[in-house]
């Protein structure tokens, strides 16, 4: 088992593999891409970065940049001049765009028409929906003067959520109205933008989460599922293994298989699950790397990080054991004032992780993690460090 203090992770040899794509490129150049510039080497990959900025948190890390916004032709292109395959660290894409990229010969990994799913929360709902995936009760509106929606609304047992179709993350674009008047103010304002997702609010018994990896080959790979927990929209900490009971964590891996292979992508597919007394509803789904698969840097053999790399280079997928029973990752979140860096490192038997970012209240400025032999030194190790780093979030 390895030592608490060790800060490497050994993953499988790439050596002898066909079809490698040797030059990656990533458009973002947010936290995600940042933790795959530090993962390339050990997924024998270079990366290179499309970055609005060279202060990007990814640049640091990365092979080369490209500057200019995920949506410029121009620098897309630039990019695409440079590597073999194109990746993604977030979903605020153009598709017409990169539809258009892979006409002239580019490869996306994962490919526009997959990336449709977490670009548009409404295509997601329909097509898992008409798939038989369960998910809550949804209705799609222009406006709040859809015919459909007074009687929707009318069978709810409470105020709906209310969520933008396009450009939501963390808590962003996302509404909790507390009566029905305030939920149609917050449809006709997202309405100005697009199509909104207007849906049941749940009871949940918690959150979870599964990541799937998906080969150029067809072949998956599953993490473990883990335990989220949210507050005001966003993750606060993930807890591995997760709260359910195995008859549940059995129904996620059959689900998270079955979504994998109606998306159809190629790398990180991470699937969010609600958790509630009927069974599991699937929330949200992304194609990248996700923040619930954070403690696999440090947790399994293969982080998901070189994991993504190793599929969207064409690459077989390495093993994804855990090397601990129990891990947990606490996101840090800038509090009001500024806390140290320094200080979270001075923390035994945990793993701090700097974004690089500069101080900014509600901003995530980096992550925790730490493994252990029994449920209880991981978590309070975590914390500890986190709120020594000056993360705003509170334990649950």
């Amino acid at each position: 088992m390895t030592s608490l203090l060790t800060t490497s992770v050994s993953f499988v040899s790439n050596e002898h593999q066909p079809n490698v794509f040797a030059r990656v490129g990533v458009v973002g150049a947010g936290q995600l891409a940042r933790m795959m510039g530090q993962a390339a080497r050990d997924a024998g990959v270079s990366v290179t970065v499309l970055a609005t900025t060279r202060e990007d948190s990814a640049v640091a890390t990365s092979d080369g940049v490209v500057l200019g916004e995920a949506t410029d032709t121009g620098a897309l292109h630039e990019l695409a001049g440079r590597v073999d395959v194109i990746t993604f660290d977030h979903e605020l894409v153009d598709l017409d765009v990169l539809e258009a990229l892979e006409a002239e010969g580019v490869v996306l990994r994962p490919s526009s028409a997959a990336l449709r799913f977490a670009v548009d929360k409404a295509f997601q709902r329909r097509t898992l929906f008409d798939a038989g995936v369960p998910v809550p009760r949804f209705l799609i509106v222009t406006s709040s003067h859809d015919e459909n929606l007074e009687p929707f609304l009318s069978g709810l047992d409470a105020p709906p959520v209310v969520k933008a179709s396009r450009g939501g993350y963390d808590g962003r674009g996302v509404a909790f109205p507390d009566s029905r008047a305030s939920a149609l103010r917050d449809v006709d304002a997202m309405a100005e933008c697009g199509p909104v997702v207007v849906e049941e609010r749940l009871d949940l018994v918690g959150e979870a989460a599964q990541l799937v990896v998906r080969s150029v080959a067809g072949d998956l790979s599953f993490y473990p599922v883990v335990t989220s927990v949210q507050h005001a929209g966003m993750c606060t900490d993930v807890r591995y293994p997760s709260d359910l009971d195995d008859a549940t964590r059995a129904e996620a891996h059959e689900l998270s298989g079955r979504v994998a292979q109606l998306v159809g992508g190629i790398g990180v597919l991470a699937i969010e699950y609600f958790v509630t007394a009927k069974g599991l509803l699937v929330n949200e789904v992304a194609l990248r790397p996700h923040n619930t698969g954070h403690w696999t840097i440090e947790g399994t053999s293969t982080s998901q990080f070189a994991q993504h790399l190793r599929a969207v280079s064409g690459q077989s997928l390495g093993e994804v054991a855990p090397h601990y029973p129990f891990a947990v990752m606490v996101n840090v979140v800038g509090a009001e004032e500024p806390g140290s860096l320094e200080a979270a490192q001075r923390v035994a038997g945990t793993y701090v992780h700097d974004y690089g970012k500069s101080w900014r209240p509600g901003r995530k400025l980096g992550h925790v993690t730490a493994l252990g032999d029994e449920p209880t030194g991981p978590r309070v190790r975590a914390w500890e460090s986190a709120r020594a780093f000056g993360t705003v979030t509170r334990e649950a």
